[in-house]
């Protein structure tokens, strides 16, 4: 029998009524409601559920899904079918769906004949617990969210929980926010259930429950729910109209709605509150209301069901991408402003004083700067004066301590009460890995006098490994990371066992050593495996148990390796005798600590005595289990203590902190005595506190030399406060020791820590103008006056919370000193309230700031690699990589300037080699980088920049290289063989020698480059040689063996040699595709695209198997892109055949290699072994590594596996910049069916990763084709992505035919098929022919006369090369009335091209013309466009297009041409038109324009736009702004004269040599037919610069190729094309060279 729960709202008794298979409960009420018809309005991903309301009378009415039905729009379509339908007031309308569905339908309810009736059955969990709840109805409109609406209460709200067992895992978190923020508002109880019954409430999205039966809803869950609910109820119930109570439920919603504004759809509704409800939290904490306690464990418990807590969380920056959005502090305020609980212009939040509970009854106002600061990721710290009465406090609780404790007690029997326990990251996360483990269970209870205490239920050592697939993520938490991997290894399994403990952290964590504690581990006998970097996590970890025994340890790098294995020996399965090795022990009292905690807890450790009785570094653990104590008292942290005491140091005030004194059992207890004593403070210390009054502001004395190995976290505190002393001290100072420098020693271990602690305080106090020495175990700091720091500066804190409180301290040091912190949010590991009580307590005005785009990380670090589409493009790379060719190249194709530094340089200075023969290289690096700085302040946006090669050399340059690669824009790093550098630049004299070899300054500044770039390019100049110009070139030589000009097929760089057409390509690509431009992007959303699985191990030419240019031209006709199987390539030139890792550098250049044959995008692939490939399965350091490359190499699509560690996808995907990820999904077995939940729920979590989802099975017959076409349309109803679905096998052939996005093919040519059933790109065509998919269309050329016209070779050679049964054909016509008029409305007409005379005649048949056709004047292609509403004719140009194609492949990196270059067009007639249209496009400033007849050519000109700039000559001597870098002619060659073809030719416009005065040469492009070469063509033989031609053939060609592109939506076999029309059009002109 069905159990219900019944819960009253308002007037309306059992209103409410929550159950499971309510099914026939809820037929039996709706037909107690009397009623001449049920209305059942739905949406249509729910039309399974509709036959379960089996109603008389039922009418339904289906609504698309999500919230753009929410409208005003579908509102009134819903009003007019139910008056069609005859409804009256007596209806009773049923909402059956979520949160859209019902506040619609309520609205519906509310307005239809003045109120009817409705009933509420919601099918998600946050419209169970949220949206149907209370009666709001409203719609969307274009102004915002429920803007229009009402309060109607329904009659009924079933609440259904069986729904939520086919939930979406996303979809149901997404509710739980609503079901966490009503716990913490008002159940403490409830919100202690959240916290401890994890696993079990997410089992429903599983079928997992631990209940007998799967049938049975988690009672955690269903308490939940009902406690949510009964909440709501209750405070509708006093305050249904939201005048105060009711403000209590948008808890979160404040500032949780600013962010769905800027993130949704890409971000639901409960994930945007989760990061509302944080904040909201640090607001009430930030105001003195909420413990960091309590904010903690809200963070704990929303982390814990999968909902993101920070506006750094991945899946924020992946939704800020695709929105293409920013979060910045000010904007979510102003979006603030438009909530409904505000006052005016005062803003209103919920504030909780503690779990359960809030501070008012309703929203409180809060000050906008209070906000600012908490949403903002960077603090302006301003002190406002020395504290004014002696400040008492106390600090958090010791992390170390706490850490320690958490793990004892979790391996402890019993319970314990942990008392002042830090509430921060580091121990959230060190609890989240023990529960995970299953060592113990923990809740929190709140103490009489209002403290939160942790109650840890101890599992006595009974460990087990996390079920498979779930990692341990432990941020940045290095103490975590190293007593958890001993704590994994006790996991011993009683019998041979696959699953494995997986910890791993952030980017940061994995470059951090764990590696001696590691080989300690496994030399006792531990299974532990190294996933991607040698010594640093992620780690893997068996179930083999910890042996025990004699473990040595060397203990010379930290003191965490020592007590890590400590605390985990008692449960070892014998005795261990740990003894250390390597030298001196680090950290002494930290071991003691260990040691004596785990006295409390009932172990006794002994240390081992020489025969003297002198303490040995080793130590012998009993085995036996911990026993709780019933309570343990946390003393308070020493290293955070530190802060406090200094600032009182720095600016002569007192402070007392209490709980921390002599008795502490932590060595930073002694900074007071040891340091600020010393430096002139005075000091008060008990056994359990500590009083600093500084002396006089500036009086610090500085310590000549001060040992702090027994302190070394406090060293940060010191080292800025060196900084301020000047005053020395009277010691024994060295004669070479300046008088205030304090030497800091014994710290070694700092340079391992969450940064290289040491180098950042050297980085960072620079900034201040404080010089500093790095020594081999510490830092020497030499003092100054506090007036002396240079104030405004910006600290970047290497997400370190020491590195963030220290220059906190130096912020005081001064009143106008401000400095601003970066990451801010990096001090809750170890004080989260840090800002706060530097605010409240010692006169700091902390106010809120957006990033400093100048401050960065000096190393590794994660960079976002979208930007600002004109930032400005920098290159470097090593002198003679090609970063001039590459930069001319790139700045031609993203029509800029092109700026060469080095040029930059002498411009401004001298000549580099004079000026380093004169001042040396020190003084260049000077000069160089400042006039770096000065470049990108100049040339920030619009630029093609290009450094000099030793750039990298200066620690500044680099520093301001990252941050413009972090913040602004690209810094491109031009990769070329360090072999053929050195090649080169041993030959080159025109730069000063640097000094050394040059390989050993390649390895020198190699991680240089590397770390200060974005993306690489590779660099190729190679080939053959060609004459510096063509003055004494045949006509007959420039055309190649194929009939191809020479100037298309080999491009002149400026080294003298040549770069193939592809290079050219392959850069132009390469750079748009860098600032993001997606001209040419494949578009998915049209039917049929493809791309080809090519599988050759190989292909740079010094591989004999590598495939010729001419087989990649042969096996990517047709296809849309190109994939790269970076797995199945091998540096021995021939297919593995085991599971092997590609070197990086071998794949770059087996890219690049590819890149320069293939201009089609890139599908860049590793695929592992178990998914069909030959790339190690557990090799993810190593896959993610080649996946990063190429990503940095412009890969336009990145297929990833999804079936990695979710942190290291999401960091992946938040970073791929403008590359598009596959989520793929491959399964070999055949056991993944169409038809099955599996595949919908790797179809949804794909979808969270990848910007197109794949999915791969195999077939087992012809029925799964049809599946898969099934599966299609559910995944179209929820995911808008673009979808790959295939069966691989014979069976499955038909799928690959099906598949209308992205079908992958094969090819004879290649050697061998990626998959099994893989057909080539003809059998696709072929089949979809005889599917009806392709059918044949009619083409047209219309004009007169037209017998002699290439057109039809060009597109019917096109046709058949492509599979497409298409005919092109001549229709010569004197009129385009009648008959014309009639082909382009036949079913079959395809298209057609124009030509004279019929360009402009042809319009008025047309219905709709293109803007550049307008502007142009004439149409020479019709293009019929398709539509549910039928066809219409468009009419198009595609002239100008060929010609800036032709332009663009024509111009060289010598030619130094950019818009602010000239340009001339010759003639005036109707291509002129094209011409002018065409240069203007490109981005000419100043075009020329000359006539025979002037008068005609100033008609032309006043027929454009005066922004064209276009000049009429009278003369072709005279160019007022200087000689034309591109040449257009648009007369016949009858029409040409010239000083070489006058003899032959009398009449016509002559055209002098002077036309090609510019030095650097250009393009010069005739239009005419014929002939080949015409008298202007042959005029460029005498010319001196370097003028590349173009012919009207090629200008035929290219236009074709664009028409052919529009109208089958497919890239023409331009190889193919060109040599067939080529070959007749020479055969003709009899001038084609066999």
């Amino acid at each position: 029998m069905t159990t219900i729960s019944f819960i009253d709202i308002l007037s309306k008794t059992q209103c409410i009524r929550v159950g499971r298979d309510l099914q026939t409960h809820i037929i039996e009420t709706l037909l107690e409601l009397k009623t001449s018809r049920y209305v059942l309005i739905t949406d249509t991903n729910l039309e399974g559920y509709v036959s379960l309301f089996q109603l008389p009378n039922l009418l339904v009415f289906r609504i698309p899904p999500g919230e753009n039905s929410k409208c005003r729009r579908q509102k009134e379509e819903i009003e007019n079918w139910m008056l069609q339908n005859g409804c009256t007031r007596d209806v009773v309308i049923i909402a059956l769906g979520g949160g859209v569905v019902g506040d619609l339908v309520g609205f519906v309810a509310a307005t239809f004949m003045r109120g009817a009736r409705f009933v509420q059955v919601p099918t998600t969990l946050l419209a169970m617990v949220d949206s149907s709840i209370g009666g709001k109805t409203a719609v969307d409109t274009p102004h915002g969210k429920n803007l229009i609406g009402s309060f109607w209460q329904p009659e009924y709200i079933f609440i259904d929980i069986k729904f939520l067992q086919t939930l979406p895992k996303r979809e149901l978190i997404n509710g739980l926010a609503e079901v966490i923020k009503t716990a913490a508002i008002r159940d403490a109880a409830q919100f202690i259930n959240l916290e401890s019954n994890v696993s079990e409430i997410l089992s429903i999205t599983t079928g997992a429950s631990n209940q007998s039966s799967p049938q049975v809803v988690p009672t955690a869950l269903l308490t939940a729910i009902e406690s949510s609910i009964a909440i709501k109820s209750h405070i509708v119930t006093k305050d249904e109209r939201e005048t105060g109570l009711r403000n209590l439920v948008n808890f979160g919603h404040t500032i949780g709605h600013a962010i769905e504004a800027v993130l949704a759809p890409e971000m639901l509704h409960g994930e945007c509150v989760s990061i509302g409800m944080v904040l909201e939290a640090q607001v009430s904490r930030a105001m003195g209301i909420l413990s960091s306690g309590a904010v903690g464990r809200l963070e704990r418990c929303l982390k814990a069901y999968g909902l993101p807590i920070s506006l750094d969380d991945p899946r924020v920056k992946q939704a800020l991408k695709m929105r293409g959005a920013v979060l910045a502090g000010q904007k979510l305020l102003d979006i603030m402003k438009l909530d409904k609980k505000n006052s005016g212009n005062h803003k209103k939040i919920v504030l909780l004083s503690a779990i359960g509970e809030t501070y008012e009854e309703r929203a409180t106002v809060v000050p906008d700067d209070v906000i600012l600061r908490i949403l903002s990721p960077s603090v302006f710290l301003t002190p406002t004066g020395p504290p004014k009465e002696p400040i008492v406090m106390s600090t958090p609780g010791s992390k170390s301590i706490s850490n320690r404790a958490l793990l004892l007690a979790a391996l402890g029997s019993g319970e314990c009460r942990l008392q002042n326990l830090l509430a921060s990251q580091d121990t959230a996360v060190m609890m989240d890995g023990l529960s995970a483990m299953g060592g113990a269970t923990f809740r929190w209870e709140k103490t009489e006098c209002g403290e939160d205490v942790l109650i840890v239920s101890g599992g006595g050592g009974m460990l087990q490994a996390p079920a498979q697939g779930k990692e341990i993520y432990l941020g940045n938490a290095g103490t975590a990371a190293r007593f958890l991997t001993s704590v994994a290894s006790l996991i011993a399994s009683g019998e041979a066992s696959t699953t494995r403990t997986v910890l791993t952290g952030n980017a940061r964590m994995k470059q951090r050593p764990i590696g001696p504690l590691v080989e300690s581990l496994k030399a006792n006998g531990g299974d532990i495996q190294f996933l991607e970097s040698p010594g640093c996590l992620p780690l893997s970890i068996g179930t083999t148990g910890l042996r025990g025994g004699k473990i040595e340890l060397a203990a010379s790098i930290s003191s965490q390796y020592v007590s890590s294995i400590l605390m985990a020996a008692p449960y070892a399965k014998e005795e261990i005798t740990l003894e250390l090795s390597g030298g001196s022990v680090i950290s002494q009292p930290y071991i003691d600590m260990t040691i004596a905690i785990m006295a409390t807890f009932g172990v006794i450790v002994e240390r081992e005595k020489s025969e003297s009785g002198e303490l040995l570094n080793s130590y012998r653990i009993p085995l036996g289990s911990y026993r709780n104590p019933p309570t343990y008292a946390i003393e308070s942290d020493a290293s955070s203590a530190t802060y406090p005491l200094a600032i009182a140091a720095i600016t002569g005030s007192t402070c007392t902190l209490n709980n921390i004194g002599s008795d502490s059992m932590q060595g930073d207890a002694r900074f007071a005595k040891d340091v600020l004593e010393p430096m002139g403070c005075k000091v008060l210390q008990t056994s359990h506190s500590t009083t600093v009054t500084g002396p006089p502001i500036g009086k610090l004395k500085a310590l000549a030399t001060i040992d702090m190995e027994l302190m070394t976290d406090a060293f940060l505190t010191a080292a800025v406060l060196a900084a301020v002393a000047n005053e020395s001290l009277p010691s024994s100072r060295g004669d070479t020791q300046v008088p205030t420098s304090t030497r800091i020693t014994g710290i070694a271990n700092q340079r391992v820590k969450e940064c290289n602690r040491i180098l950042a305080m050297k980085t960072e106090l620079a900034k201040f103008g404080v010089i500093s020495n790095e020594l081999p175990d510490g830092i020497e700091i030499i003092g100054q006056s506090p007036q002396s720091l240079l104030a405004g500066q910006s600290v970047f804190c290497y997400d370190d919370h020491r590195v963030a409180m220290a220059f906190s301290v130096l912020a005081c040091a001064r009143t106008e000193l401000q400095v601003r912190i970066e990451e801010k949010d990096c001090v809750s590991k170890t004080w989260p309230g840090w800002w706060d009580d530097l605010g409240t307590r010692f006169q700091v005005k902390v106010a809120g700031a957006e990033r400093n785009p100048t401050s960065v990380e000096n190393g590794p670090h994660a960079r976002e690699t979208t930007y600002d589409p004109d930032a400005s493009v920098v290159l470097i790379g090593m002198r003679g990589a090609g970063k001039t060719t590459v930069g001319r190249l790139g700045a031609a194709a993203l029509r800029r300037p092109f700026v060469d530094a080095d040029q930059y340089f002498e411009d401004k200075l001298m000549n580099v080699r004079e000026f380093v023969k004169l001042h040396g290289w020190k003084e260049f690096r000077v000069q160089e980088v400042r006039l770096l700085k000065e470049c990108l302040s100049i040339m920030g946006k619009g630029h093609v920049i290009s450094l000099g090669g030793g750039v990298v050399e200066s620690e500044e340059a680099r520093r301001i290289l990252i941050n413009y690669a972090t913040r602004f824009g690209p810094v491109v790093h031009v990769r070329r063989d360090i072999g053929e550098i050195i090649d080169f630049l041993n030959s080159e004299t025109h730069r000063p020698s640097l000094g050394e070899p040059l390989r050993d300054i390649w390895e020198r500044r190699k991680p240089w480059l590397e770390n200060c770039s974005t993306c690489d390019v590779i660099s190729y100049v190679g080939g053959k040689t060609i004459p510096s110009s063509v003055a004494s070139v045949s006509p007959q030589q420039l055309i190649d063996a194929e009939g191809l000009p020479v100037n298309l097929t080999e491009i002149q760089s400026n080294a003298g040699k040549v770069i193939s057409k592809g290079g050219v390509d392959y850069i132009t690509n390469f750079f748009r595709h860098l600032v993001g431009d997606k001209s040419e992007a494949v578009d998915l959303t049209k039917k049929n695209s493809s791309f080809i699985a090519l599988t050759f191990p190989a292909y740079s030419k010094d591989y004999n198997d590598a495939p010729s240019s001419d087989t990649l031209h042969e096996v990517t006709i047709g296809v849309d892109a190109v994939e790269l199987r970076v797995d199945l390539l091998s540096p021995s030139g021939k297919s593995p055949t085991t599971p092997h890792i590609p070197p990086l550098d071998f794949v770059a250049t087996q890219l690049a290699a590819l890149r320069y044959s293939v201009p089609l995008p890139i599908v860049y692939t590793v695929r592992t072994h178990s998914q069909g490939g030959m790339f190690p399965d557990d090799a993810m350091a190593e896959y993610f590594d080649l996946l990063k490359l190429g990503r940095r190499l412009g890969c336009e699509f990145i297929d990833m596996e999804v079936r990695w560690s979710e942190h290291v996808m999401q960091e992946f995907v938040a970073a791929k910049g403008y590359s598009r990820i596959i989520g793929s999904w491959h399964d070999w077995t055949g056991n993944l069916k169409w038809d099955s939940r599996e595949v919908r729920e790797r179809f949804l979590r794909i979808s969270e990763y990848g910007d197109i989802v794949k999915i791969v099975s195999k077939a087992t017959d012809a029925s799964d084709n049809i599946e898969m076409l099934n599966f299609r349309s559910w995944a179209a109803a929820r995911s808008p992505k673009p979808l790959i679905s295939l069966n691989m096998g014979l069976e499955g052939q038909l799928s690959r035919i099906l598949c209308p996005c992205f079908t992958i093919v094969t090819h004879p040519l290649l050697p061998n098929k990626a998959a099994p059933g893989q057909l080539t790109f003809l059998e696709v065509q072929k089949g979809l022919e005889l599917a009806g998919e392709i059918p044949k269309k009619r083409f047209y050329l219309f004009g007169n006369p037209i017998k002699q016209s290439k057109s039809p070779l060009i597109h019917n050679t096109g046709f058949q090369r492509l599979g497409l049964p298409h005919v092109y054909g001549l229709h010569e016509c004197d009129t385009v009335h009648g008959e014309v008029g009639s082909l382009i409305r036949q079913p079959d007409f395809g298209g057609a091209s124009v030509t004279i005379p019929h360009k402009v005649s042809i319009i008025p048949l047309l219905d709709e013309v293109t803007g550049h056709a307008k502007t142009i004047g004439a149409v020479n292609t019709i293009i019929p466009v398709h539509s549910r509403s039928g066809t219409k004719l468009l009419g198009d140009n595609t002239d100008w297009l060929g010609i800036v194609t032709l332009i663009e492949a024509s111009i060289l990196p010598g030619h130094c041409i950019s818009p602010s270059c000239t340009a001339l067009v010759i003639g005036a007639g109707g291509t002129s038109r094209a011409a002018i249209y065409a240069l203007h496009q490109y981005g000419f400033k100043h075009i020329y324009l000359f006539n025979r007849t002037l008068q005609h050519g100033i008609s032309v000109s006043n027929s454009f736009d005066k922004s064209y700039n276009i000049v009429p000559l009278d003369s072709l001597t005279r160019f007022p702004n200087g000689p034309p870098a591109v040449i257009i002619s648009t007369v016949p060659a009858s029409a040409q004269t010239t000083e070489r073809s006058r003899s032959t030719l009398t009449e016509g416009i002559v055209i002098p040599l002077s036309i090609f005065d510019r030095e650097q040469g250009g393009v010069v492009i005739d239009m005419a037919y014929r002939p080949f070469i015409t008298p202007l063509l042959d005029l460029i033989k005498t010319a001196s610069g370097l003028w590349v031609p173009g012919s009207g053939i090629e200008i035929l060609l290219e236009q074709g190729f664009k028409q052919f592109r529009c109208w089958t939506g497919k890239h023409p076999p331009k190889h193919a094309i060109r040599q067939a029309v080529l070959q007749e059009y020479h055969l003709e002109e009899r001038t084609f060279v066999n």
